[in-house]
């Protein structure tokens, strides 16, 4: 079961430690945009560099300085990708932030990608940008239960990864590795 109660109070409950932005080769951070039990995830587009090109994320990317924070960062990329800026709807909530990751079979080596948990009341408006093709909500109430999983299979290295399958999308790596930490904080 998906608990966003129980979610909020562990989130409340963790400390944060401060980031020191220059010990890391890279850093990145992703949006976990929550709507009741669902999250908001997308379509990148194919481009060529792009070691995510294709692949379904999390809105999210590249911190740049005049970001300031991480934080500020993953709210940034959720406007310039989805059309939805955090800071202005009304019923847009910050949570909190979840453990942040190293990317494990693709993407760039170096790179630590922070997640930032936001719960909003209303679905939003989506404009999809130029880094996205797509976006849909994953009832994560149903994928907590197994009704999603699968194995994926990156090719580059010969790894079976755990999965999951939604609506013809598939679900693996960082961002369902990000996800499944979520799950566990969500439990009831």
């Amino acid at each position: 079961m998906f608990s966003l109660t129980a979610l909020e109070r562990r989130l409340a409950q963790r400390a944060v430690e401060p980031v020191d932005l220059a010990d890391v080769k890279r850093r990145a951070a992703v949006a976990i945009v929550l709507h009741d039990s669902a999250v908001l995830l997308m379509q990148r587009a194919v481009r060529a560099g792009d070691p995510w090109s294709g692949h379904i994320s999390l809105p999210g990317g590249g911190y740049h300085p005049d970001d300031g924070t991480l934080l500020r960062a993953s709210v940034r990329e959720t406007d310039e990708e989805l059309g939805v800026n955090l800071d202005a709807l009304p019923d847009a909530r910050h949570l909190g932030p979840l453990a942040p990751l190293h990317p494990l079979a693709s993407g760039p080596a170096g790179v630590e990608v922070s997640p930032f948990v936001f719960a909003v009341q209303h679905v939003p408006k989506l404009s999809l940008g130029h880094e996205a093709v797509g976006a849909f909500w994953l009832p994560l109430d149903r994928a907590v239960t197994g009704a999603f999983d699968a194995t994926y299979h990156y090719a580059p290295r010969n790894l079976e990864l755990p999965s999951w399958r939604y609506e013809g999308h598939v679900i693996w790596g960082l961002t369902w590795r990000i996800l499944a930490d979520l799950l566990e904080l969500a439990k009831p």
